[in-house]
Parts: C-alpha cells; structure tokens; sequence
C-alpha cells in the first residue's frame, strides 16, 4: 500500500479546486487512491471533539437498522461513545440520535463519505448499508445502485485510507445448487435474488481488494438473526419471531414453512460479539476473508415445541407460502463454521433452549406467560 498512499499524497498536491460535488449513480472509473474530488480544508461534518487513544474510529454506515443500532451500543461500551459514529439516510429516533454520535451519510455520494471518513479520522468501517432481498426484488435498479455501486466506494475509501473494513454476508448469498448440509464456506453460490447476487459480489471484490491493494477486508455469512427488540418484517426467517410475538398475543401461531423446514439461526447477541470478534482478531490468524458463523439450526416444528414448554396452550397450525418456502428450500440447512471456531475461537453463547429462554425474558411480561410460568 505505499504506492497508493504515495499516490493518495500526490493527487491532493496536484488538485487545486472542488470538483463536482454530485452523487454517483453509475459505477466511477477511478484509480485507488486518487480521487476524483478534493475535500475541502474546512469541510467540518461532526461536532463531537475526540480525545487520542489506541480505540479504533468507528464510522457504521446504513446503521439504523437492527444489526447497526445493536453493534453501535457494543462498540461504544468497549471503545468509548466519542469513538463510534452511526450513520444513515433516515433519521434516527430520539433514542438513537442522544445515544451516541450521529450522522447523515449517502453512500452514493463518495465526495461525502470520503469526507466523513477524513474528518472524522476513521480507522474501522462497518458497512450495512444495503437493500434487502423482498425490498431489492420489487426495485432491482435501486438494489443495483445501493448493494453494488455503494460497495464500490466504500472498498475505494476503505482502501485509499487504509481502513479495516467489515461488509456482512448472508445465506443468501448461496443458491439451490449449492450443499445445504453442512454447507461450507467454499462451495458453488448461484443466488436467485438481487440481493444475494450483491452480496457474493461483495465477499469476491472484498477479496480481490483484500489481495490487489492490501486492503484488511473481512465478512462474515450471517444465518437468520433472532431478537427480542425487532418485530417479524415478512421475511423468510422471520416466523422465528413471529412465533414468541403470536404466542404472547394470542396463543396462536401460524406458520407460512413445511414443519420440517431446517434453516442456521442465532441470536442477535452472538451475532455482535461474532463480528467484533473476527474484527480484532489478529490478521495473520485469518486464512480467508468470509466466513460462515453458526450457532444452532431448528425446523419450525422444533421451535414450536420449545416455545410450548413456556405456553403449553400454544396452537400452531401450517400455511406455506410457496415463494418463502422456495427461497427456504434454496438455502442451507446448516452452516458449517469449523475454519471461523479454528482460525479465531469462534463459539457461540446461544443454543435453541437459552434462544426461547431469552426471548420470553424480554417479552414475556404479559399475563398469558406469567400464568403459564
């Protein structure tokens, strides 16, 4: 990487004025580590003042969502609030926005996150920004735009300032022609959706960068996330939640998988202290850059029946939903995450009975579970 940085000095001598201050809505040609647009002297993008320590500068971009709410609140317990910048395109609820530093960040827009980056001397970057498979499959020009072209300048940054850079990946990333049991980390992924498309894309140019620039990329394949604080959104893991909400409610559960439906799972804890984890794990413990992560894998069925031992007058009746159940059927049944346990110490924390434990601490103050208790 000197070369590039060499380089990186060279272009900011020789650029004289601003450029253009437009977002990018097609992929840019441009050399690592010389950029198109100066950032100006005094550009100034966050207020927060922070004091010089060893912690890593954190910038999370697409952070509010679930994941990036839940890995800001960790990082700051560990490195310090000041040092952990979340960032969206919406604007963050009160909670959020008094919890920590905040700031507006269009990935589209390089010259804006180049500047954030600069100003805010990030080291490390958190890049969750991206639409997601039912969102991506209605609007694939959009999922294009965000899940690709902002990649690329996140991996353009990211290598001309020489951050860490973590990207995650998902079981979507794989397809049906891919082995579902166990499914390891090299294998065939052919993706049926825009979204798992981008993301195989990711894992390979975070590679490519990894190896041609010496960027410190790293990426972890995630299972289907579990979590007391996020209502079920209509995705294909997602009557994982929907069952403990339902149970809850009404006593009544209907599920849209065959009962016999196998598919990774985690709790969202494991799956923070995971990616903190293969983030400060040492480099040269690392012998790829993406990773499977798994914790446990359970059918529909399964769950149910450790949810009954909480409320035993739960009915769970079955309606499959042809098009979620076809994805389903596409993914692995369970992620074979040995190279992550041998290369970093991966172990996680959560098994199917402490999973249902868990969520029933945090959701089962309503009346039906305490009698049922």
């Amino acid at each position: 990487m000197p070369i590039v940085r060499n380089m990186g000095r060279a272009a900011s001598q020789l650029l004289q004025s601003s450029g253009c201050g437009c977002g990018i809505s097609i992929v840019p040609v441009r050399c690592i580590g010389v950029s198109p647009r100066q950032v100006a002297s005094d550009a100034s993008f966050h207020s927060v003042t922070f004091s010089e320590s060893d912690h890593p500068r954190v910038l999370i971009t697409g952070g509010l969502g679930q994941l990036g709410v839940g890995l800001a609140k960790l990082l700051r317990k560990r490195f310090g609030k000041n040092n952990v910048i979340l960032s969206d395109i919406r604007k963050p609820a009160d909670n959020v926005f008094y919890s920590g530093p905040f700031i507006f960040a269009d990935i589209l827009d390089y010259k804006n996150l180049r500047e954030i980056v600069v100003n805010n001397r990030i080291t490390w970057l958190f890049h969750y920004s991206a639409l997601l498979s039912a969102v991506g499959e209605a609007n694939v020009p959009l999922a294009r735009a965000v899940n690709i072209t902002g990649l690329h300048n996140v991996l353009d940054i990211a290598a001309e300032h020489n951050l860490r850079l973590f990207v995650p990946s998902t079981i979507g990333a794989f397809g049906p022609t891919s082995p579902r049991d166990p499914t390891p980390d090299l294998c065939i992924q052919r993706p049926r959706t825009i979204y798992g498309v981008s993301k195989v894309h990711a894992e390979l140019m975070g590679e490519y960068y990894h190896y041609r620039y010496g960027l410190d990329f790293r990426c972890l394949r995630y299972p289907g996330i579990i979590s007391a604080d996020s209502q079920p959104g209509g995705g294909t893991t997602d009557y994982a939640v929907k069952i403990f909400h339902d149970a809850i409610k009404t006593g009544k559960f209907k599920c849209y998988l065959r009962p016999d439906t196998r598919l990774p799972m985690m709790y969202i804890d494991d799956c923070l202290k995971a990616t903190l984890e293969v983030m400060e794990a040492p480099a040269e413990s690392l012998t790829m850059r993406t990773y499977n992560i798994n914790a446990m894998s359970f059918s529909p069925e399964e769950l149910a029946q450790e949810v009954q031992k909480y409320v035993p007058e739960l009915q769970v009746t079955y309606n499959v939903d042809q098009v979620k159940q076809a994805i389903a059927d596409s993914w692995p049944m369970n992620f074979d995450d040995s190279n992550a346990r041998r290369d970093w110490g991966w172990k996680h924390d959560y098994d199917l009975p402490e999973l249902v434990t868990t969520m029933f601490s945090y959701l089962g103050s309503d009346s039906r579970i305490a009698q049922a208790n």
